[in-house]
C-alpha cells in the first residue's frame, strides 16, 4: 500500500470512529462507508512490464537528429469553423497506403474532433465529414471536449480513445469506426481516474495506445485535486477493460526553474535498439510548453534525457507551445506530428496549428 492508500484508509478509519462516536445506531451505515471505502481503494491494478511496443524503428534516438518543417501542415480553419481557435493533438495512422489523421479543433466554446487523409504524411487535406465525433452534451461526456485521443487500427478497424467530460474531471473513452468518419461509442468510459488521495483521483486524459505483444497499453495523463499532472499506464487485451500499473505514476514534474515543473502529459511511446522512449509535454512557470523524452527497458521504470533531448519548434507559430506528438513513419524515416502554438497556454487558445518533423540517423552510425 502507496503514501496515497495509507492517507486514504485513514481518511476511511477518520469517517468511521466519528460515525461511532456521534452515535451507535450508525454503526451499520459507518461499516457500509467503510466497505465503500474499501471499494474505492481497490482499482483494477496489475503488475506488468512491457515488452517492445509498435512502432519500432532502428535507430539511436539519443544521437539521431531532428528537423522539424518550417510551416504549420494543417491550420486552424476559418472564422466560425468547428477549428478556427486551435488546431492541435494530431493522432496519426497508415492504412492502406492513406494517412489517417483525427485532430482536434477548438472553436473558442468546445473541444471536437476532425480527420485529416493525407498520402503522404505532408500535405494533408480535411475531410468533409468534420468533424466526426463530438462531445454528446449529456451523460458521462458532458458538452465541453472529446478529443485528445489516440488513433490505432486493430482488427482491419480504427478504434480511437478520447479525452471527454467537464473541464477538469475528464475521463477517458473509446469509439470506433471502419472509415474514420462514421463513428459508434462505446457507453461509459473505459478509464476512470483512481481513488480518493489517489495521483489520478480527478481526472484522466490525453491516452496514447500502443500494440505490446498480445495486448495494448495505455499511457495517459492523470491529475490529482491539487491539479498536480503526472504520467502513468494502463494494460488491457480488448481496449475497453483496463487495468492501472501499480508503478504509477511513471514520471513527476520537475524541480523549480524546469521546463516540466508545472506538470507533464501528452505522452507518446515507441519502441527502438530494446528500450521503449517516451515523448512527453512539460508545462513551466510561464505555461509555455516544450517536448521532451525518457527511457525505460521495462515500459514502467523510466529515466528523463537531459535538456538535450528536448525537440524544438519551428519559429513563430509554435513558439511558445510544442505539444500533442504522435509518433509514425514518412518515407521509412521516424517521423512526429505536434500541436504548436504563438501563444503560452496549458491547454487551450495557442492559435495552434500542426507540424510534423522527422528524426534522421546521426552521420557516425
Amino acid at each position: 500500500m502507496g503514501v496515497a492508500a495509507v492517507g486514504e484508509w485513514a481518511v476511511c478509519f477518520a469517517l468511521l470512529i466519528v460515525t461511532l462516536s456521534v452515535r451507535f445506531a450508525f454503526a451499520l451505515p459507518a461499516v457500509a462507508l467503510l466497505v465503500g471505502c474499501g471499494a474505492k481503494l481497490a482499482p483494477k491494478q496489475a503488475r506488468f512490464e512491457l515488452g517492445p511496443c509498435e512502432p519500432s524503428f532502428a535507430i539511436d534516438v539519443e544521437t539521431a537528429g531532428w528537423g522539424a518543417r518550417p510551416e504549420p501542415v494543417i491550420e486552424r480553419g476559418p472564422a466560425g469553423s468547428w477549428d478556427s481557435t486551435d488546431a492541435l493533438n494530431p493522432t496519426v495512422v497508415r492504412r492502406g497506403g492513406v494517412y489517417y489523421n483525427l485532430y482536434s479543433g477548438y472553436d473558442g466554446a468546445v473541444w471536437r474532433t476532425g480527420l485529416a487523409i493525407s498520402n503522404d504524411g505532408v500535405v494533408w487535406e480535411k475531410d468533409a465529414a468534420s468533424p466526426v465525433i463530438e462531445p454528446d452534451g449529456e451523460g458521462w461526456e458532458g458538452s465541453y471536449i472529446a478529443a485528445n485521443g489516440s488513433l490505432l487500427e486493430t482488427g482491419g478497424d480504427l478504434a480511437y480513445w478520447y479525452q471527454a467530460g467537464p473541464r477538469g474531471a475528464t475521463r477517458i473513452g473509446l469509439a470506433r469506426s471502419t472509415d474514420g468518419r462514421s463513428w459508434s461509442k462505446h457507453p461509459e468510459p473505459v478509464l476512470e481516474p483512481g481513488p480518493l488521495g489517489g495521483w489520478d483521483d480527478t481526472a484522466v486524459g490525453d491516452p496514447y495506445v500502443v500494440r505490446c505483444r498480445d495486448f495494448v497499453a495505455m499511457f495517459y495523463l492523470g491529475q490529482n485535486r491539487f491539479s498536480v499532472q503526472r504520467l502513468g499506464v494502463a494494460i488491457s487485451t480488448d481496449g475497453v477493460h483496463w487495468r492501472k500499473s501499480h508503478r504509477n505514476p511513471l514520471l513527476e514534474p520537475g524541480g523549480e526553474g524546469s521546463f516540466d515543473q508545472r506538470g507533464l502529459g501528452e505522452p507518446a511511446v515507441f519502441s527502438s535498439g530494446g528500450k521503449l522512449w517516451m515523448l512527453y509535454v512539460g508545462r513551466d512557470a510561464a505555461e509555455r510548453r516544450r517536448i521532451g523524452w525518457a527511457s525505460s527497458s521495462t515500459g514502467v521504470d523510466w529515466e528523463k534525457a537531459p535538456e538535450r533531448g528536448f525537440l524544438d519548434g519551428p519559429a513563430g507559430w509554435a513558439e511558445a507551445v510544442m505539444c500533442d506528438p504522435s509518433v509514425g513513419v514518412i518515407e521509412g524515416r521516424p517521423a512526429i506530428w505536434f500541436g504548436g502554438g504563438s501563444q503560452p497556454s496549458p491547454d487551450e487558445n495557442l492559435d495552434g496549428a500542426v507540424g510534423v518533423g522527422t528524426l534522421e540517423a546521426s552521420g557516425n552510425e
